[in-house]
């Protein structure tokens, strides 16, 4: 059997470079971690900047006088309330309901810019087009993207590129020299994302590094969104889980026009969910893991573990789950063994003083 041919962003060679450990992800050669360490590079970014390659995620382009019509028809926000130059969290889902991929949709002068995860970015241009409408759906080839995330992050985009961000808010962008910059991020802290050409995101990301700006992999990406209580697609979604499961109520707007998915959602919402996303922190030590069993204190099954991790902020193990009734105290089988824990926010980061 030949072995995948994955690909690479135009950041590799910076990797090797800096000694980064590189692993398949998505069908893509990323860095898992530097040699600083998962816990150095998530520690840097809570208190001062780390930056990721995130060239992996999809560009999506939709442009021509069809282009909001598109939008609205395949995805679950209202991109209608967009001012130019702003994003939105928005959901792509199947006519059941579930999701096929969380988005990012910017509004930008020429066309709108929809951002998928690396896993699904063909399957959600191939969806888009069969939306299609006077209106046409290609990738944004010639460019990738950066995502410089920390309280000093902005701080530090500001001096690198000589930009004036103070002013930027969050889910808006600039245009600057070619570069979109956008106060997104998935994080839990502040920062930026940066869609530079790809023939210049070489000489950006070496910028930052003369900075002593942390380079950060995939390892302090999920812990630290993790810690934000933010989903990972192939963990808190997937085509059976709906986004009012996944506590996204938010972004979906049942008051536009017809939209994929909206007839099951509305179905959902008045019949009340078969399972809600919650947080867990646990006593102990070992870490959950996707899959972990969930049970009532007495015994009873209450549902599973998507994804789990040792919160470096908490000094504790954290996990996200679903559970199909209300609890306040559970135990998590982890190999084995049972471990009790309490249901919270699954917004953990913001219970960090």
């Amino acid at each position: 059997m030949a072995a995948e041919i994955l690909k690479r962003t135009p950041l590799y060679e910076e990797h090797l470079r800096l000694g980064a450990k590189l692993v398949p992800f998505a069908g893509w050669e990323m860095p898992v971690s530097y040699p600083a360490g998962i816990l150095a590079e998530h520690q840097a970014v809570r208190r001062a900047a780390g930056l990721f390659d995130i060239g992996h995620m999809g560009l999506i382009k939709v442009e021509g006088d069809g282009a909001l019509a598109l939008v609205q028809k395949a995805a679950t926000n209202d991109a209608a309330r967009l001012s130019m130059n702003q994003c939105q969290y928005s959901l792509l889902c199947n006519e059941r309901g579930g999701v096929i991929d969380d988005l990012l949709v910017y509004r930008l002068p020429m066309f709108y810019l929809i951002v998928a995860n690396a896993v699904n970015a063909e399957r959600v241009a191939a969806r888009l087009k069969a939306f299609g409408d006077n209106s046409s759906v290609g990738f944004y080839d010639a460019y990738c993207a950066l995502s410089l995330q920390g309280p000093q992050a902005c701080q530090l985009a500001e001096k690198v590129l000589s930009a004036a961000l103070a002013g930027l808010k969050k889910n808006h962008a600039i245009w600057w020299r070619d570069i979109i910059i956008s106060r997104t991020g998935y994080t839990g802290e502040d920062g930026c994302e940066l869609i530079v050409a790809k023939t210049e995101a070489a000489k950006l990301w070496q910028a930052f590094m003369k900075e002593g700006v942390q380079p950060c992999g995939l390892g302090a990406r999920d812990t630290l969104r993790l810690e934000a209580g933010l989903p990972l697609y192939g963990h808190e979604y997937d085509e059976s889980t709906t986004p009012l499961e996944a506590g996204y109520g938010w972004a979906v707007k049942f008051d536009k026009s017809e939209f994929a998915g909206r007839a099951a959602l509305l179905a959902e919402k008045s019949q009340g969910r078969k399972k809600q996303l919650v947080g867990i922190e646990l006593d102990g030590r070992a870490i959950p893991r996707q899959g972990a069993r969930v049970f009532t204190v007495d015994g009873r099954p209450l549902g599973a573990v998507t994804s789990g991790t040792f919160s470096p902020t908490l000094r504790r193990p954290v996990a996200l789950a679903y559970l199909t009734a209300p609890a306040a105290q559970v135990a998590v089988e982890i190999r084995g063994a049972k471990y009790s824990g309490k249901v919270v926010d699954k917004a953990f980061r913001q219970g960090v003083k």
